[in-house]
């Protein structure tokens, strides 16, 4: 039986950023980070089809994986206010499970970001292209690209401040959007009369499960990836002016920030309009009931809000891979050249490593849409999943760890550790097994290939801890 692995792998002083990286994100950026790294594009555009597949009862499929994010951002939370670092959940698998878990996560994760970069920038490149048909749809994709590749490029303070400014926008708009559907569904907004508001619409089309209790769970897996990016808040602290402070603070607050963005506004949606109103499915939920209120151009507002989550998305995915290929070249899962940084603190040849392969997925998705492109985007599609398990591992075996050489580190504490930990392990392996039976959205399809990949970079870990073994007692 192997001994417990200890934190003496850890900086001496966790306050500050790794070898090569500055703390140039100030706490503004570092909260903005942290309420805009929950609301995805997804939210806007991927939530019509959850709608129209559980009825008002998409509700209870957000609060039930909006409760999954918050116990597992809990976890993440303890564990990275104990020991911040850019690697975040891969740095403590690889602590906690063994080189092998941060090996395999690290990459998996890197994979599914550069895939992101390719899908929001062909998603912002069609709405651009609807504005400027001048310039081919192929060709915004490529400025979009160049311009955030750029930002990232400079420093991370440009990082931080286009990611205030874009999360901002986001925040703004939903709040407005909450504000003023909530003001018409209860019949006071002044100047809108609508026939189809009403609190009776999470009950008068078929009852609150017009498709039966089971539409439950599979509103789940439509909605699960669109809460992807909360944790990246915690990969960001690693350069902010006090990374405790910042990780405690995004920890405690995520869960009024998912009741809000992603009930608050889903709640609007379903008492504007009915479950079943046509339009849901045609021009999209928000769409829909920005337009059922008589506002003017609502297409258009909401292009505007979805593009800019896009721009948001893609500038923080290329932050996101960037930082964990730079974590997986200081241990040494990764090129050396990816943990070398500018005078500036950038990790360079991270960032266009991580640009070059989101170029590729690009090409692919114009070049084979339906084949190679399909298989990037199916076979990266549960590694939101595969994370969240890790974390839940990790925090289980980290916090005897942390317990045992520095308790004064444990400023935050999972729950009713470890039974809600093991509890929150069994309700994701539950959503992946469901997610094997789910045919009609490509949910076993997604499953599978995703394993398919997992496998081939655990084979990768597995290999190469081998040779490292084999090499040090040659060593000797």
């Amino acid at each position: 039986m192997t001994s417990p692995p200890t934190l003496s792998k850890a900086p001496e002083n966790p306050q500050e950023p790794g070898p090569g990286l500055q703390a140039g994100l100030k706490n503004r950026h570092l909260s903005m980070i942290a309420i805009g790294g929950v609301i995805g594009a997804g939210l806007f555009v991927g939530s019509s089809t959850g709608i129209a597949t559980a009825g008002p009862g998409i509700l209870l499929s957000y609060a039930l994986v909006g409760t999954l994010v918050v116990l597992v951002m809990r976890m993440l939370g303890e564990m990275s206010a104990a020991n911040p670092t850019s690697g975040s959940f891969s740095a403590h698998a690889d602590r906690a499970l063994g080189p092998w878990a941060g090996f395999t996560i690290g990459w998996l994760y890197w994979f599914f970001w550069v895939v992101v970069l390719a899908v929001e920038a062909t998603a912002g490149a069609k709405i651009l292209e609807s504005w400027i048909p001048a310039v081919p749809q192929w060709g915004w994709a490529l400025i979009v690209m160049v311009v955030l590749t750029a930002t990232n490029v400079v420093s991370v303070g440009s990082y931080g401040e286009f990611e205030f400014w874009f999360a901002g926008i986001k925040v703004v708009a939903i709040g407005a959007f909450i504000v003023i559907g909530g003001l018409a569904v209860f019949g006071v907004l002044p100047g809108v009369d609508s026939d189809k508001a009403g609190l009776g619409n999470l009950t008068d089309h078929g009852g609150f499960l017009p498709n039966g209790a089971g539409a439950i769970l599979t509103g789940v897996l439509l909605v699960v990836f669109s809460f992807m990016g909360s944790e990246i808040a915690t990969l960001a602290a690693g350069e902010s002016e006090n990374p405790q402070r910042a990780v405690t603070k995004s920890t405690n607050s995520v869960i009024w920030r998912i009741a809000v963005f992603y009930l608050g506004s889903i709640f609007v949606v379903v008492t504007l309009l009915p479950w079943n109103d046509p339009s849901i499915k045609e021009e999209g939920s928000y769409v829909a009931a920005l337009d059922s209120l008589g506002i003017a151009h609502a297409g258009q507002i909401m292009n505007f809000i979805v593009l800019t989550s896009v721009l948001s998305c893609l500038n923080s995915g290329l932050y996101t891979a960037s930082r964990m290929a730079f974590s997986l070249g200081q241990r040494g899962d990764a090129p050396q050249a990816f943990a070398r940084t500018t005078s500036r603190g950038v990790p360079l040849a991270a960032i266009l490593a991580s640009v070059v392969f989101g170029f590729v997925a690009v090409f692919f998705n114009y070049a084979y849409p339906d084949s190679v492109f399909l298989f990037l985007v199916n076979s990266s599609g549960a590694v939101a999943l595969f994370v969240w398990l890790v974390i839940c591992f990790s925090q289980l075996r980290m916090r005897k760890i942390i317990q045992a050489e520095s308790p004064e580190k444990l400023v935050v504490k999972m729950w009713l550790y470890p039974y809600l930990t093991w509890a929150t392990a069994g309700l994701i392996v539950f959503v992946l097994g469901y997610m094997l039976t789910d045919t009609e959205h490509d949910g076993r399809t997604t499953v599978l290939l995703s394993l398919l990949v997992a496998a081939g970079v655990l084979a990768v870990a597995v290999v190469k801890q081998r040779l490292r073994s084999r090499d040090s007692v040659t060593a000797r």
